[in-house]
């Protein structure tokens, strides 16, 4: 990869990361800014597997609600809650890589992906939904059923255990989380890992002549997004120092959907404003009782399909782009013409 290339795009990331640090907690507060920033890392988990892997996914919110769990689970049965953090990367990633080998390796088309996915997920929320009694435990940790698992063990500052990041600390953390992992989905995807992944968007059949093994791209990439959403799920649990069923709910899946397709697909940016611009309209409804939620979701999901099928992201570039080139042709025409007066003055 050229090094040029590195630096430009780690540039721009840590430019843009330092922008929303400064401004966003203006516009928001830091509570509503740090959820903000986790669901627009859950997006951008969904956003990489399908709009540049071609692979929808309906449960997206199985691995977010697992790396949640993971890390509660863990931070209560382990000493130090970063061997917790650890985990809940690695768990849900694991499983999702199992569940995407046992999917592709078993050729299923994207309808039965999209159900198995999502059967996953509720098979996920009716489990934890029902280990209310006190025989259902991993280690000290009880599951609680419907009311869920509160007050485990929340990240410290490295070497100060008694120094909790919260509030704005969680905030920065989060953001800068972020970032990564969109630096790392953006050097991905310009590495030959990454070109394979995006044609098997473009076309299967061809990849697959041409000698790669398409079901073990598609399980590492499966893995990879459900690896980001469950540091989303470990981010939120730190947040809201609880982790319940409701993480693994089919409006939380449908949420994950939405936010991708109106920030835009084939992008990595869209994704994420979309989940900020949405998780923010549902702040601001949420104060009101005259409209439901999910009502106003529905119709900006139908606007966009209707009149901005790339989604907000890729609409507006296109857009400026647009501009660019009609100022550009306007500007050498008026040179041109420059031009020619000063030829017939002379």
């Amino acid at each position: 990869m050229n090094s040029r290339v590195l630096v430009t795009e780690a540039g721009q990331v840590v430019a843009g990361t330092v922008a929303c640090a400064l401004v966003l907690p203006f516009i928001v507060d830091v509570h509503t800014a740090t959820l903000l920033t986790v669901y627009a890392m859950l997006a951008l988990s969904l956003g990489f597997i399908w709009g540049f892997g071609g692979i929808l996914c309906f449960g997206q919110a199985a691995f977010y609600g697992l790396g949640a769990y993971t890390y509660a689970l863990a931070a209560i049965n382990f000493d130090g809650a970063w061997v917790a953090f650890g985990l809940a990367i690695l768990v849900p990633a694991a499983f999702a890589g199992l569940l995407g080998a046992l999917m592709f390796y078993g050729r299923l088309s994207d309808v039965y992906l999209a159900v198995v996915t999502l059967v996953v997920t509720l098979i996920l929320f009716k489990f934890f939904n029902s280990t209310a009694g006190p025989s259902y435990r991993i280690g000290e940790a009880r599951l609680g059923g419907f009311n869920g698992i509160p007050g485990f063990p929340t990240l410290t500052v490295p070497g100060s255990p008694d120094t909790y990041i919260y509030g704005a600390g969680l905030f920065y953390f989060a953001i800068a989380l972020l970032a990564l992992v969109y630096l790392g989905l953006r050097l991905t995807l310009l590495s030959p890992f990454g070109r394979i992944v995006v044609s098997l968007r473009e076309n299967e059949e061809r990849t697959e002549l041409l000698g790669y093994d398409v079901r073990f791209y598609k399980s590492a990439a499966f893995a990879v997004s459900g690896g980001i959403a469950g540091l989303a799920g470990c981010l939120f649990a730190n947040w809201a120092e609880i982790v319940t069923p409701g993480l693994f709910s089919l409006g939380q899946s449908a949420e994950i959907i939405i936010w991708v397709i109106v920030g835009g697909l084939g992008t990595l940016i869209g994704p994420m404003i979309g989940a900020a611009l949405l998780g923010y309209l549902k702040f601001a409804l949420g104060h009101q009782s005259v409209v439901d939620n999910s009502f106003i979701m529905g119709v900006l999901l139908i606007v966009v399909v209707l009149f901005l099928q790339e989604g907000l992201v890729p609409t507006v570039t296109r857009f400026a782009k647009a501009g660019l080139r009609r100022s550009s042709s306007k500007k050498s025409r008026r040179q041109s013409r420059r031009k020619r007066i000063v030829s017939d003055v002379r």
